[in-house]
């Protein structure tokens, strides 16, 4: 009879246990799914040389950097992508389309909320993001810095 006490017992605490890591792989699935960001460029508008930007690509490297700093043709060269890099420059110059970089800027304050919702620090700073529906596009990968 005491073994029966021992066991009903233990089948209590492995129940409560398998409870606890199931609630504990939740929470943390959804730590790592909201620690990339989403950005909607319908809502927040990007400028080329003289148009609108609008994302026609599933997958793009953003690259942030200041033309005031850097020669945007020696990061690409240090970039290794086979996206097309979104170049944001910070200093605001306008550039033609070379390649597969794609030179876009933005109003002052929409850099400062792109800026912001990424937590860019430095610059030149890059990262991926990836089409979640039209317009709509989530962060892919973490922030990486140029050594």
């Amino acid at each position: 009879m005491q073994k029966r006490k021992l066991s009903s017992l233990t089948y209590i605490l492995a129940s409560f246990f398998g409870a606890a890591m199931i609630a504990l792989a939740f929470a943390y699935y959804n730590y790592t799914f909201s620690k990339y960001k989403f950005f909607d460029f319908d809502k927040n508008i990007f400028y080329l040389k003289k148009d609108i930007f609008h994302p026609k690509q599933k997958r793009y490297t953003v690259l942030i950097y200041s033309s005031n700093m850097q020669n945007i043709k020696d990061l690409v060269k240090k970039l290794k992508t086979d996206n097309s890099i979104l170049a944001i420059d910070l200093y605001q110059k306008r550039f033609n389309k070379e390649d597969s970089i794609i030179p876009v800027t933005a109003g002052m304050n929409t850099l400062l909320k792109f800026v912001q919702k990424f937590n860019i620090y430095e610059v030149p700073s890059y990262f991926d993001i990836v089409s979640v529906k039209k317009g709509l596009y989530k962060q892919y990968s973490s922030i990486k810095k140029f050594d």
